[in-house]
């Protein structure tokens, strides 16, 4: 099982309404599996702030989080995700030192 679909399987627990796992490693110089973006739709999410549904879901990866260098996190209720339809961009790599 590659490391996005670990990640895919971890997240699964929120029963999320929308979930898109994305390798962005060729935008940067750490290799193949080092960077990933993760959008997450989920009620688990209702009443929290940014920083509580981070710690969530970085509780829920646990171990993996170990695995990789780097996973940037869009986290939205049902109702957030109907207003905006989508997540922002990624930025490019600044540079070979991230």
């Amino acid at each position: 099982m590659s490391m996005q679909q670990r990640i895919e399987s971890a997240l699964a627990v929120f029963q999320p309404e929308y979930l898109q796992v994305l390798n962005e490693s060729h935008m940067h110089s750490r290799g193949s599996d080092t960077h990933y973006k993760a959008v997450v739709v989920s009620e688990h999410f209702a009443g929290l702030n940014a920083v509580k549904r981070h710690q969530k879901v970085y509780g829920l990866l646990g171990g993996l989080m170990g695995e990789f260098h780097a996973l940037a996190l869009h986290t939205y209720t049902p109702q957030e995700w109907s207003k905006l339809g989508a997540a922002p961009a990624s930025p490019t790599c600044a540079g070979g030192h991230d």
